[in-house]
């Protein structure tokens, strides 16, 4: 097992966001149109980065904060999309090689999306792609193996999301954070301790995987069963080892939604303020609005990358299907 991940400190954030001008945009938060009886619920729009997904954050403060001689023979990550189309968004703007491992079952538009920037894409089984994750390198693999969950420059380019939450709405009382490998949310916490202590930050998780849910009601690291479904970008099998400690020391715990009520999100986010998200960040919506928080409650929409095909599914007041190369 890989050392635990410790919390990033409010100046390793400040050098992060310092690192991140004129790379990574300062996101609007905007308020919730509607329905009427949502409480006050912010939007921070996560889903307008230059390449529609916070991983630009994490994984631009690491490619910025790495001596380029390390870069010299290319880079590398595991993804079901976003890291993969950042980290070949920042690649080639660095003049590098870059080289995604996805899992056979991403979809074909966030693929096409990568390779439009000139990346390798390689794709493999689910598990040898879990495998990839949680062991941080592919042996053989030339380059640099980017992780844009645990290392803490990645903690820290994420918990820029936070710092600009805090400085835009003091007030907040809850944060809710899609959760994939815990990165983006532990980093925005990361973030919230420091600044307001007192604000709350849950995960998002779909009934398809609830990993971080199940960790906690047992008090430890459990096996769940990951069910396949349009959601690219969150649910695994088990929350990763190295990431189970600050989880517990940083977050609430997880609030669950069903396919259902993630597709309606997608929907009421597009209806009434014509956001564009993907199924991953449509969660922590579908979480806020079966919530009983109080006070201002902000939703990261993490990304937008949703395919066409499921977004016209979704409008028609369907849950899209998934299929062998275009799932989420």
């Amino acid at each position: 097992m890989s050392r635990p991940v410790e919390a990033v400190s409010i100046d390793e954030i400040r050098a992060a966001e310092s690192r991140l001008s004129g790379l990574a945009l300062r996101t609007p938060l905007i308020r919730l149109n509607a329905p009427d009886d949502a409480g006050e619920i912010y939007l921070k729009l996560e889903n307008l980065q230059p390449v529609g997904a916070f991983k630009i954050r994490s994984i631009g403060n690491i490619l910025s904060s790495t001596d380029p001689e390390k870069l010299r023979l290319g880079v590398y990550t595991a993804s079901s999309g976003n890291s993969g189309y950042a980290l070949a968004w920042l690649a080639r703007r660095l003049g590098v090689a870059a080289t995604v491992y996805v899992p056979e079952s991403a979809p074909e538009g966030k693929l096409a999306s990568i390779r439009r920037m000139g990346a390798q894409v390689k794709l493999v089984p689910y598990a040898d792609w879990w495998d990839i994750i949680c062991k941080h390198e592919v042996v053989g693999e030339p380059g640099m193996y980017v992780d844009a969950v645990c290392g803490p420059a990645a903690l820290a380019g994420n918990a820029t999301i936070g710092l600009e939450i805090i400085q835009e709405l003091p007030d907040v009382d809850t944060i809710v954070v899609p959760f994939g490998g815990g990165g983006v949310s532990c980093g925005i916490a990361s973030a919230v301790a420091a600044l307001k202590p007192d604000t709350h930050v849950f995960g998002a998780e779909c009934e398809t995987s609830t990993a971080l849910k199940s960790a906690f009601e047992a008090g430890q690291i459990v096996e769940v069963e990951h069910k396949t479904s349009f959601i690219s970008g969150i649910g695994a099998t088990s929350v990763l080892p190295e990431m189970w400690p600050l989880l517990q020391q940083l977050l609430e715990g997880s609030i669950v939604s069903s396919l259902e009520a993630v597709t309606d999100a997608i929907r009421v986010l597009f209806e009434s303020n014509r956001v564009v998200a993907e199924a991953a960040g449509a969660t922590a919506l579908a979480a806020a609005l079966s919530s009983d928080a109080n006070g201002p409650v902000v939703c990261v929409i993490t990304g937008g990358n949703i395919d066409n095909s499921h977004m016209i599914e979704v409008l028609q007041g369907r849950v899209p299907r998934a299929n062998s190369l275009d799932q989420n």
